[in-house]
């Protein structure tokens, strides 16, 4: 029986670069002062363990284990200290990538992040009362079985309540809205030399507290 998203087709689907010192190193790219936003198609959304497509022309397909944010009540103007209350709750996320698309193409990351499929959310949502301490879950991904990214919500550089009132200054953020707040170092990207996902290819993945994720890469048919 197949498991659908937490989240089926929210109005927006904001992601946070670079949110991790450690991953923003491996990416060879400067720590930012401010988080980075971009978007991700709100379409590209798919279950936890939903295939995952790999594009046509695709070079460069990575993973990305992610702590995600279900948006509750309307968030305009949010103050850090109100944060919380705009919050439904947590859940797990892949942000699927193809950096070929995001780096080298020109233009906005969302080029490389929005393809069909690349939006594994679940397979649960977790209200805050759920989670004991939200800044300190351990999170990992594998790639077929081999421990790819392991890592703590402690070291995210920008904290769950200041990028919901951050995002909330450039943008109302409405009920259902998804955001996904980074991802610990251990990407595809960041190897050396670099190593990407290929047809066949399995990924798990994994929050404490936020269950597990399983997704297989096939092919582009069409």
């Amino acid at each position: 029986m197949r498991l659908g998203a937490c989240v089926a087709c929210p109005g927006h689907f904001v992601a946070v670069g670079l949110n991790y010192a450690d991953h923003a190193e491996e990416s060879g790219m400067a720590i930012p002062s401010e988080p980075v936003l971009f978007s991700k198609a709100p379409n590209c959304i798919v279950g936890p363990n939903d295939d995952v497509i790999q594009p046509k022309g695709s070079t460069k397909l990575d993973w990305e284990v992610e702590l995600g944010i279900v948006i509750g009540t309307r968030a305009r103007y949010v103050e850090e200290k109100d944060a919380r209350a705009h919050i439904a709750g947590f859940c797990l996320a892949n942000d699927v990538s193809e950096r070929a698309f995001q780096i080298e193409r020109g233009g906005q990351w969302i080029k490389g992040k929005s393809c069909e499929t690349f939006g594994p959310l679940g397979p649960f949502l977790a209200t805050p009362d759920e989670i004991d301490d939200v800044g300190k879950l351990a999170m990992w991904c594998d790639v077929n079985g081999e421990r790819r990214q392991r890592g703590s919500t402690a070291t995210m550089i920008f904290s769950v309540d200041f990028l919901v009132s951050y995002i909330s200054q450039f943008m109302v953020l409405d009920v259902g809205d998804v955001i996904i707040t980074g991802t610990p170092p251990g990407v595809g990207l960041g190897m050396k030399p670099p190593l990407y996902l290929k047809a066949g290819d399995v990924m798990t993945l994994g929050i404490e507290g936020l269950g597990e994720q399983r997704q297989k890469v096939v092919p582009f048919e069409g």
